[in-house]
């Protein structure tokens, strides 16, 4: 046949047409073909000179074209991996960032093996690091809290999916959430992208509620400051993931709050994504 489209030819088509919406239009290409056909990424290799059944590339001429327009893969297939862990993600959650899993990382260091930490994660979204650090420790105590419903729909689906029915879901706006409770770890990834940034156009398909809070981007990571050292036991760590250029905004914001030992890490790009500091006196100040 003529007009037959094989797996190589539909997947060089769609590569070609996401070109200009896409930073990975191949890999973009292969996870949708890959999800209609629910064959692996080298699968797809394998069958290439295969044909795409007809009603199956109706289906994936569609995600394409979703795509173009904007739509992240990972709500187009329903699922993102991070951390080794397959989560279910809707648009009612951020899309789970692999910088992130540098905050995972920072996390399970403050955290030691068999020790019953416990854990707040601000804002959970999906419940990616909350889930992430309750899988790799099973002994702490892992709170995840979210002004959402819907995103802690999600992080409670995922939990069970995962087997981590041990992680505690609390809705409400950061720690209004969580009142009187005290943790020796806090973690946030807040909204950090200023209301005006032009990246904000890219990111129109994921909720703007977990993506920006303010004129500076600045808002809700300086709330979380001015109110986590009362949720902290001394000694006791805020970890917060942030835009790669509010390191040093965000390292004032802790000094000036009366945190110690502040401290930027880069991701595996190079770029300051994560500011820390350790609580540990009677108040903001020495004594």
């Amino acid at each position: 046949m003529t007009d037959m489209h094989t797996v190589a030819d539909s997947l060089h088509r769609a590569a070609r047409s996401l070109e200009r919406h896409s930073d990975s239009p191949r890999l973009d290409a292969e996870i949708l073909l890959g999800k209609v056909l629910d064959l692996s990424r080298t699968a797809l290799v394998v069958r290439g000179g295969q044909p795409v059944p007809d009603d199956a590339l109706l289906q994936f001429d569609e995600l394409v074209a979703r795509r173009r327009r904007g739509a992240p893969v990972a709500y187009l297939t329903g699922s993102r991996e991070f951390w080794s862990l397959d989560l279910t993600v809707t648009p009612d959650v951020l899309v789970p960032r692999p910088e992130t899993e540098l905050v995972v990382e920072l996390a399970l260091e403050l955290c030691p093996l068999g020790q019953a930490r416990r854990v707040l994660d601000l804002g959970t979204g999906s419940g990616a690091i909350a889930l992430a650090i309750a899988a790799e420790r099973p002994h702490a105590h892992v709170t995840g809290v979210d002004v959402s419903a819907a995103a802690l729909a999600v992080a409670a689906h995922n939990s069970r999916k995962h087997g981590l029915p041990g992680v505690r879901w609390r809705a409400g706006s950061w720690f209004d959430a969580v009142p009187d409770e005290h943790f020796d770890l806090i973690i946030a990834n807040p909204p950090y992208v200023a209301c005006d940034d032009p990246a904000l156009a890219r990111l129109a398909a994921e909720p703007v509620l977990a993506l920006t809070a303010g004129p500076t981007g600045l808002e809700a990571l300086a709330a979380i400051i001015d109110r986590a050292a009362s949720h902290l036991n001394r000694p006791g760590w805020l970890l917060l993931e942030h835009g790669d250029t509010q390191a040093a905004e965000v390292a004032a914001l802790l000094r000036g709050a009366g945190f110690g030992d502040v401290r930027s890490h880069h991701d595996y790009s190079g770029k300051p994504r994560v500011t820390m500091g350790l609580h540990y006196f009677t108040s903001g100040k020495h004594t």
